[in-house]
């Protein structure tokens, strides 16, 4: 029975095996941060709308490069252009239509009676015919110089201050055939490069940033030179390179560690390659049931998965601790021996990593996954190979003997006076620490970016006046024409506010393509009004000129959007979802977070308009689930209690309490230091239930039994060293889940041993 299992075991390891070389050829592996995150259940739309703005950035790279004068920046421009070139980076300079503008004023030119400036259809509306007429004939006798039309076409010049309000919507400007800006004591050149790959699929070679790089040092090298980089491919290398340096400091130092364990307690090479053998093939089962079950597995997935190499060890720990000192005909009978326990074991944990796919949190489904699928990969390689590979003798070493003795040495607690005392003590400091405790869900915590890339961001914003993608206005409508209709009036709104300093100013795609209405009046309004501007310039001079005529229909979107302007402003028309059409209305210079709630204020009462503030929502997203899965520890405390309970009857608190006071004592010590409950923390604390009740369960399951004691103590260090390098992870929100796994760890390793029961009483 035993080979028949071991050889089926085998060939599912080997078609993992197979599986495993077709994933990492087609290098399905996901960096982006938001990709850990949910959908925010109640508006799809707005996650359309971020997706949306993201996708037209991913493969985008925005370059400043600045001097303190324009020579000086045409030289740095040059030397960082001719870097990047030659830095076999998968870049290429993003194509510029030096034609575009051109088409686009073509487009638009017999429509341009009625595209009109808020100040320019304010001005039309209450000038006189002496003041038409006077701007006319000043029109018509400026020096002549290059136009956008005729005098005939636009006598009072309107056309030219509609575009410069267009322009006004990015700081560059054209200048000798570059983009020019001056900002911040230089003048700078605007670069943009594109890569030729998905920004998430570039991997850990940093090519681009190593080009980055490249032309920043160039550009050091002219006097004043600087270079400003940012882009969505910079983010994804940096969490590439990240991931990778994690995934070999947790998943091999915990490994190194792991072994190193084996090697002093049992002195054996066998233990230590079947024990290796099994947390390999636990990674890679869980590898590959993720990724059958994802169309991607993200890296974080795997720097978490790494603290598995901390947990699916216990199953062998526990079988070559009861197998030591034992001759090799009865590692059947040890396994037999052990299967009840271990199985026990493996459901509490599994259930608790399998908790975490209740969120829907798509890189926590993945984790708990993963987890899962890792912890039944590695169970099943003890149960199906351990018996059958483990031929030789496996003596007691001195390591062993001495953790198998210390058992009897570990105070136990009872029923004395001393021991309440401690106790209510222990609690008191609890009971302090769960009061101090505070709450913090902030979506930034997540954020483990480098620093220079944060700065650099920043600046770039800075000097080109870029809109924010994290705040902005969702206008929907029943149709096209309703949409544009209520962005008119936001905006009207969002004009007083840029006039009190709150914003620099926002880009609305009905600045570019007015709704039907408002064309139709303002075609009107200026054709009243250069009527009377032609007379009076026709009386003045004796010469009998003509208005221009114009297109007779207005300006629709399906024509606007397959036209040469629709590239400028295309990424913020959502179009239908749902049934209905929607748009997004963006901000430019926020001056900081306490200008929010008056952004906010200024959609109350509109309809069909929404504020979004992504980062906010998903915090606040992130607190209703840390509030969630807090429930569902308790819940989950109560369905391992009753599993206890059918086994151990009336002893099954002393697996139960461990567990529990581990979890209370993190707290309280998150509540004494001051660091903040979120929902990382939480998912650590719901991990503990899993893995912290399995040392409890073999202290029961064989009581007074040194082996169970080698192996739970095994158990536990190697667990401590994986959530320890867990707690180095760069990423805040994984360092926070490490430190709670580590305080907890140790508290509930403390504690199991005191809560056993007397020698020689039998469980039942």
């Amino acid at each position: 029975m035993g080979n028949r299992l071991a050889i089926v075991w085998a060939l599912l390891v080997l078609a993992v095996g197979v599986h495993q070389v077709r994933f990492w050829r087609s290098a399905r592996l996901e960096t982006d941060i938001l990709a850990l995150l949910p959908e925010d259940e109640q508006a799809p739309e707005v996650g359309a709308a971020t997706r949306k703005l993201a996708d037209e950035s991913g493969r985008q790279l925005v370059l400043l490069v600045g001097a303190p004068d324009w020579e000086s920046a045409q030289r740095a421009a040059e030397a960082a252009t001719e870097a990047l070139s030659k830095a076999g980076a998968p870049l290429e300079p993003a194509r510029v239509d030096a034609t575009a503008l051109d088409a686009a004023v073509e487009f638009y030119r017999p429509y341009r009676d009625r595209l009109l400036t808020p100040a320019q259809r304010a001005w039309l509306a209450r000038a006189t015919p002496e003041e038409l007429g006077g701007t006319a004939l000043m029109k018509l006798y400026q020096p002549a110089g290059p136009r956008l039309t005729g005098w005939s076409d636009d006598p009072l010049g309107l056309w030219p201050d509609w575009w410069a309000a267009r322009a006004a919507e990015s700081e560059a400007r054209p200048r000798d055939g570059r983009l020019w800006l001056s900002g911040e004591g230089r003048e700078w050149v605007l670069l943009t490069w594109q890569s030729q790959v998905s920004a998430f699929a570039l991997g850990d070679g940093a090519k681009v940033t190593a080009a980055v790089e490249r032309a920043r040092a160039a550009v050091a090298a002219i006097p004043g030179g600087r270079l400003v980089a940012a882009g969505v491919p910079l983010y994804a290398e940096a969490a590439a390179s990240q991931a990778s340096r994690e995934i070999s400091t947790i998943g091999l130092g915990s490994l190194v560690a792991v072994l190193l364990l084996v090697w002093l307690t049992f002195r054996s090479l066998r233990p230590i390659v079947l024990v290796g053998v099994s947390l390999v093939i636990g990674c890679g089962v869980a590898l590959s049931v993720t990724a059958l079950l994802f169309d991607q597995v993200h890296l974080l997935t795997l720097v978490f998965g790494a603290s598995l190499v901390g947990v699916a060890e216990d199953y062998g720990f526990h079988y070559f601790a009861a197998r030591q000192g034992k001759p090799a005909a009865e590692r059947g009978r040890v396994m037999r021996f052990l299967l009840p326990g271990m199985l026990l074991a493996l459901l509490t944990s599994v259930v608790a990593y399998l908790a975490l796919g209740l969120a829907p949190f798509p890189g926590l489904r993945q984790m708990a996954v993963f987890a899962a699928a890792g912890l039944v990969g590695a169970f099943l390689t003890v149960l199906c190979w351990f018996p059958t590979f483990d031929l030789g003798d496996l003596p007691e070493t001195a390591f062993a003997e001495r953790v198998s003795v210390s058992l009897s040495r570990w105070p136990r607690i009872t029923s004395e006076k001393r021991w309440w005392l401690a106790m209510a003590g222990l609690l008191v400091v609890i009971a302090g620490g769960l009061w101090r405790l505070e709450t913090r869900d902030d979506i930034r915590q997540l954020q483990g970016a480098p620093a220079n890339l944060l700065e650099d961001q920043r600046e770039l914003g800075r000097l080109l006046g870029l809109p924010s993608p994290a705040q902005l206005f969702l206008v929907e409508g029943g149709d096209e024409e309703q949409v544009l209709q209520r962005e008119v009036s936001l905006k009207q709104r969002l004009d007083a506010l840029v006039a009190d300093g709150v914003l620099t100013g926002y880009r609305a795609v009905s600045d570019w393509l007015p709704p039907a209405s408002q064309q139709r009046a303002d075609a009107e309004l200026s054709a009243r009004a250069e009527q009377q501007a032609v007379a009076a310039v026709a009386a003045a001079t004796g010469e009998e000129p003509s208005r221009a005529r114009f297109a007779n229909d207005v300006l629709t979107p399906s024509r606007f959007l397959s036209s040469p302007a629709a590239p400028a402003i295309r990424q913020q028309w959502l179009g239908p979802l749902g049934g209905k059409q929607y748009s997004v209305l963006m901000l430019r210079g926020l001056e900081g977070p306490a200008v929010l709630s008056r952004l906010a204020e200024a959609a109350h009462g509109l309809e069909g308009v929404r504020w979004v503030d992504k980062t906010e929502e998903i915090s606040r997203l992130m607190g209703r689930y840390r509030r969630l899965m807090g429930g569902l520890i308790v819940a989950g405390y109560l369905a391992v209690l009753v599993m206890l309970l059918a086994r151990f009857k009336r002893e099954a608190w002393r697996a139960w309490v461990p567990s529990a006071l581990g979890t209370l004592i993190t707290l309280a010590f998150f509540g004494w230091v001051g660091e903040p409950l979120q929902l990382f923390t939480v998912l650590g604390l719901l991990l503990l239930l899993g893995m912290g009740v399995d040392y409890g369960i073999f202290l029961l399951e064989h009581p007074g039994d040194g082996s169970a004691w080698v192996a739970v103590a095994l158990a536990g260090v190697s667990t401590l060293l994986s959530f320890g390098l867990l707690g180095l992870s760069a990423t805040p929100a994984l360092r926070t889940f490490g430190l709670a796994m580590l305080l907890g760890e140790v508290a509930i390793w403390i504690l199991t041993p005191c809560f056993r029961m007397p020698s020689g009483k039998d469980i039942t």
